[in-house]
Formats: structure tokens, sequence, C-alpha cells
């Protein structure tokens, strides 16, 4: 990859490799992949497998915030 640019390269290499790790999950039927965010809630990061109407449903989507007990 070549990459021009005047920035120097720490600012635009900084943020990299410091996301959360994510982890898949199956919710409600749904596989996803989720970014925990706490012991009882994820996030969406994206919907990997599941009903198609799935993908319409808001509260799927990127981003969003569920609520979720994981099975010990």
């Amino acid at each position: 990859m070549t990459l021009h640019t005047v920035m120097p390269l720490e600012a635009v290499w900084e943020k990299q490799g410091e996301d959360a790790p994510t982890t898949e999950v199956r919710i409600r039927g749904i596989l996803m992949e989720v970014k925990p965010m706490d012991y009882n809630r994820v996030q969406v990061v994206r919907l990997l497998d599941g009903p198609l109407d799935s993908y319409l449903d808001p509260s799927y989507a990127p981003g969003s915030i569920i609520q979720y007990a994981p099975v010990t």
C-alpha cells in the first residue's frame, strides 16, 4: 500500500490496533459480531447470519447496544 501524505506517520497510524476485541455470539437466532461493553451489554459490530428481516431491524443495526447475558 502506498500512502502519500504530509502528516507524520505516527499521526496516521496512532489508532492502529487499538480496537477492542470482538467476538461472535448468537442472540435470538442471529449470529453477530459484537464488542463487549460490560458484563451484560454488547455493541453490535455487524450481522453475520440470520433471517433476512433481521437486517432491516434497527435494534440490530451496527452500533446499537443489546442486553446480553452470556451463558456460562
